[in-house]
């Protein structure tokens, strides 16, 4: 038989099968338009910088993160969760993360409290600045878990060693510059808002983000759902107290400035939350404002409680460093206290960590400051009051 013939007989069906079994393939997978992906698998109740989206008949889901940044307008960031072998729809610009995360890179810490919040917690594989991280798993496992350094330090060579599934980032008044290496080296990362947002328990329905993105948004949606209850009865419980509301005072200065909170701030929420009286009604922005000395000075006379008292472990240590408000009443009655209970040997601080999850703990020792009477017996966790 010739050649020829040999193969019109048997490779040309061979050929034209394979070509129809790839045809049906292509047919089955043909990709969507990004505006299928239309689809609200998860909208939340208190964030307002996140949202999960889907589109019928697809397992896979976008992840899509608002204004992370302080500062940001309209600003959007995706990552698309592909499951089932799907790929993006078409358009999709995004991130792209294959499956669930089981290796990933943390640039914040509360991101570590997130994960172990959804008990992903072993999924961290590298931290920026390990030091001051006060996670248990983390501390204990520092040879799982590296340190890629931070800012302008990132260490390039660690983070593709490591070779995570995504990189959590964070803006503070911008995009994260590690954007431009991860893209070029072909990590996927996502931006995680959760600091920007100023209702507490905003704050922690990231969670949920975190649960897509490692595969647990159900068990995530179920960890969230309990903590408005605990959070709602202790508010009712604050704001039928007895005693009046304390003025409360914030903060130290930092550079010769005095930085003030938004009354619609995340800080100023708790406080009202919890029974009290925010001293500084006049910022109304969405960011912290600068007083001089003699503005902050007149504050603190007028105050009860002052809470956030910075780098100050002692009374004596307010009254030496700061010896204008030493003859302030709140100074005087000893009606300070800071929230730092929880502080790691290098000066990591569990509030900013774990407190972003436990909003409903966070709010217990500041009624037990404002009203003690409804705390008796009970133990601070993040905060003390300074003697």
């Amino acid at each position: 038989m010739r050649l020829y013939d040999v193969i019109r007989k048997y490779l040309l069906p061979i050929v034209a099968l394979a070509g129809a079994v790839l045809f049906v393939a292509a047919c089955g997978e043909q990709r969507v338009g990004l505006e299928e992906f239309s689809q609200k698998d998860y909208a939340p109740r208190y964030a307002v910088g996140f949202e999960i989206v889907g589109a019928e008949g697809r397992a896979s889901t976008i992840l899509l993160s608002h204004n992370p940044w302080q500062g940001a307008e309209d600003v959007q960031t995706a990552l698309f969760i592909a499951r089932e072998g799907e790929q993006p729809p078409a358009g999709f610009a995004g991130q792209v993360l294959r499956e669930r995360a089981e290796r990933i890179v943390c640039m914040s810490s509360t991101h570590v409290a997130l994960l172990d919040a959804v008990g992903a917690v072993q999924s961290v594989v590298g931290v920026s600045g390990i030091d001051f991280v006060t996670n248990e798993y983390v501390k204990a496992n520092r040879d799982k878990v590296r340190d890629v350094g931070y800012d302008n330090s990132v260490d390039y060579e660690m983070v593709v060693a490591l070779d995570p599934d995504v990189v959590l980032l964070y803006g503070v008044t911008g995009a994260s510059s590690m954007e431009s290496k991860l893209r070029e080296l072909g990590i996927p990362f996502a931006y995680i808002g959760e600091y920007v947002e100023e209702v507490p328990l905003g704050k922690t329905e990231w969670m949920v983000a975190i649960g897509e993105i490692v595969g647990r948004r159900t068990e995530a949606e179920q960890l969230f759902n309990q903590i408005p209850e605990r959070y709602d009865a202790l508010r009712e419980m604050a704001a039928a107290a007895a005693t009046p509301k304390p003025k409360v005072m914030i903060n130290t200065p930092y550079a010769d400035s005095w930085f003030m909170a938004s009354a619609t701030s995340y800080v100023a929420r708790l406080i009202a939350d919890a029974g009290g009286d925010y001293i500084y009604k006049k910022n109304t922005l969405n960011s912290s404002l600068p007083i001089d000395l003699e503005e902050a000075a007149l504050l603190a006379s007028q105050a009860d409680v002052w809470i956030n008292a910075g780098s100050v472990a002692t009374l004596e240590d307010m009254r030496a460093e700061y010896p204008k408000f030493a003859d302030m009443r709140c100074v005087e009655q000893g009606q300070i206290f800071n929230f730092d209970r929880r502080m790691s040997p290098r000066g990591g601080n569990d509030y900013w960590e774990s407190g972003v999850v436990r909003p409903d703990v966070v709010l217990r020792d500041l009624i037990k400051i404002f009203h003690p009477e409804l705390m008796e017996g009970e133990e601070f966790f993040y905060y003390r009051k300074l003697e």
